[in-house]
């Protein structure tokens, strides 16, 4: 599955102040962002939020309204044949033909790419088993499962060994199960040498990216690793604290007196006793942690570790910030303007 080498540039893809807009609609609003060669980068935020238009900016779909926009060292308005072969995009609706099988699908599409004869039919073998269908290849593309019809979008956005993957939402509306094999394809890709860029709406997804890019209202709020995103969320790192639930309040009271301590909250959904301390470095913390509430003697610790929230919880408080953040630009511009 191993690519070509790409042409050298600073990245991959780069996008530099980039605005999209259509008459008075804003869908992209001054997205920076780039992709470094041989790393998965995710695209997250809710519907609407402008993850497809900027794909679309980013395969020259779409022409910027504003900014400079550099896949594999080229403006994509000006793209050349040999440069659209390095590229393999998979978009988020199923786009192939329904009454021909899947084999002839994949055949077809290598057509399209010229790859010759030689060596065609060992290729389309080597994608067919890599996205698991090979049993599957002489059945009507309108006769298999969704899930199996993502499955064989991939396989023809890889079947001219493309250095660049880009994938528009691959896992909207299938099970998790099969979220998860289609993320260890992925990882398998990276692992041959491709760079992929992997737009989704489940945030729980980012988990499997190197770098991630959080969009809301058409804008890039942040990008980061997904570890980086949960320090910028949560301020730091968060220890998971267990102690008899009648010691719960002294536990509690007794943490947010210590100076290593920012906050102190019972866990969501979980007994009495359950606490995430709010600290700036958990393995430095603990220890101290541990050893201050051990002075108290009625208190009976029962559990510490280090706890990462769920990234559902860290997409939730970024939005919420970025909320207040907004609403304090709004007022004070409106002061500014009384």
């Amino acid at each position: 599955m191993s690519p070509t080498a790409p042409a050298t540039a600073p990245s991959v893809i780069g996008l530099e102040h980039v605005t999209k807009q259509f008459g008075a609609t804003t869908a992209i609003a001054d997205v920076s962002l780039d992709v470094r060669r041989g790393e998965i980068f995710g695209v997250v935020g809710p519907s609407g939020c402008g993850k497809t238009s900027t794909i679309r900016v980013i395969t020259g779909v779409y022409v910027p309204t504003e900014g400079q926009v550099r896949v594999l060292g080229r403006d994509p308005q000006h793209f050349r044949a040999s440069d659209r072969e390095k590229i393999g995009y998979m978009p988020q609706l199923f786009v192939l033909y329904p009454h021909l099988t899947v084999l002839e699908n994949l055949r077809f599409v290598a057509s399209l790419y010229g790859l010759p004869w030689k060596g065609r039919r060992r290729r389309l073998h080597e994608v067919l088993d890599f996205v698991e269908l090979t049993d599957a290849r002489h059945t009507l593309a309108n006769n298999i499962s969704g899930g199996m019809q993502r499955r064989l979008q991939l396989a023809a956005a890889l079947i001219h060994r493309p250095v660049l993957l880009i994938v528009d939402e691959p896992t909207a509306g299938i099970d998790p199960v099969l979220r998860g094999r289609f993320w260890e394809q992925f990882k398998r890709l990276k692992d041959a040498g491709h760079t992929l860029l992997v737009t989704t709406q489940y945030v729980s997804e980012v988990a499997y990216c190197d770098r991630v890019a959080v969009m809301r209202e058409g804008g890039v709020l942040m990008i980061d690793t997904p570890e980086g995103l949960r320090r910028q969320a949560i301020g730091g790192e968060v220890i998971s604290l267990r102690v008899d639930a009648e010691d719960t309040w002294n536990a509690m009271q007794l943490l947010k007196r210590h100076p290593l301590v920012r906050d102190v909250r019972r866990m969501r959904n979980q007994p009495m006793g359950s606490l995430e301390v709010y600290v700036s470095d958990a393995g430095a913390a603990m220890p101290e942690l541990i050893q201050a509430l051990s002075t108290d003697p009625t208190i009976d610790m029962r559990h510490a570790e280090e706890y990462s929230p769920p990234f559902d919880d860290v997409f939730i408080t970024l939005m919420q910030q970025a909320e207040r953040a907004e609403a304090k630009r709004h007022a004070a511009e409106q002061g500014v303007a009384a």
